[in-house]
């Protein structure tokens, strides 16, 4: 069992940023950690991932503008969001892979999620 608490989420504005944080307790390691986002109305989709050996992925909507990144010791994962846009409103999950394999951008890919943390970027 893994448990993923997540942190960080707030009100900001345009052009602002975020960092958010999952922290992990129970079973640690994790072959994958994922960033998903549900907005209203929408499917939850796929932010950042990011395996043990610290390889990267990023959905096309936030590349270069936020960067995950992990922290072993600290069974701690991380999101740094930057140049908020209103369109990146949403709860955002933390997600931990433990199968290994190819790394997954789809929700089935992951086996444990976060209870979400609200981020909302006002124009």
């Amino acid at each position: 069992q893994v448990q993923l608490v997540e942190s960080g989420g707030g009100l900001v504005q345009a052009g602002g940023s975020l960092r958010l944080s999952c922290a992990a307790s129970g079973r640690t390691f994790s072959y994958v950690m994922g960033w998903f986002r549900q907005a209203p109305g929408k499917e939850r989709e796929f932010v950042a991932a990011i395996r043990w050996s610290a390889t990267t992925y990023y959905a096309d909507s936030v590349k270069g503008r936020f960067t995950i990144s992990r922290d072993n010791a600290k069974n701690t994962v991380y999101l740094q969001m930057n140049s908020l846009k209103p369109e990146d409103t949403a709860v955002y999950y933390c997600a931990a892979d433990l199968r290994g394999g190819p790394t997954s951008m789809t929700p089935r890919g992951y086996d444990y999620w976060g209870q979400g943390t609200q981020v909302t970027v006002s124009s």
